[in-house]
């Protein structure tokens, strides 16, 4: 049997073919940590390019982005693409899921990430609240970013169907 996180690989124009990819991200850092910036200077598939991080932007502002918050836009667009596999293996295609990822960085016991809350909002025809929750607690399980996060970051997942 194939996982979900498998079988998100498996379908390749058609066919049942495992795919892969390896993702690149280049940053740079200048100064120290308390008061030097940083920035995501590109990524592969160039949609982020000189993105500012700072030490400031993980522990109060929001002026700049984080590690944290790109971590927490990777679990949301992940478990999203996810569930809706899932739903649609079980029949049940979404029309449309809203989903909000909250990463929590502390500095308790040393700098961290101690928590993700994920909760997604779906539009699921003929699926009823119950069914809902459940699957999605399992594409949080099958989520390949959630798993990466797994043993060391606590996941909290609740989902509601939209009115």
């Amino acid at each position: 049997m194939v996982s979900q996180a498998m079988a998100l690989c498996l379908v390749m124009n058609g066919r049942n073919t495992l795919a892969g990819a390896t993702k690149t991200a280049n940053a740079v850092w200048e100064g120290s940590l308390m008061d030097g910036k940083g920035s995501i200077t590109s990524v592969g598939s160039g949609a982020i390019s000189n993105l500012g991080v700072t030490w400031k932007a993980r522990t109060e502002t929001e002026e700049y982005t984080s590690p944290e918050e790109l971590i927490a836009a990777a679990n949301a667009s992940c478990f999203a693409m996810a569930l809706s596999h899932a739903l649609s293996q079980a029949g049940n295609t979404a029309e449309r899921l809203e989903v909000t990822a909250k990463c929590t960085f502390s500095l308790d016991n040393g700098p961290k990430i101690t928590t993700m809350d994920l909760h997604v909002r779906g539009t699921v025809p003929g699926m009823d609240a119950d069914a809902f929750q459940q699957a999605a607690e399992q594409a949080g399980q099958n989520c390949p970013v959630s798993q990466a996060l797994k043993g060391n970051v606590t996941h909290n997942i609740s989902a509601e169907l939209a009115s």
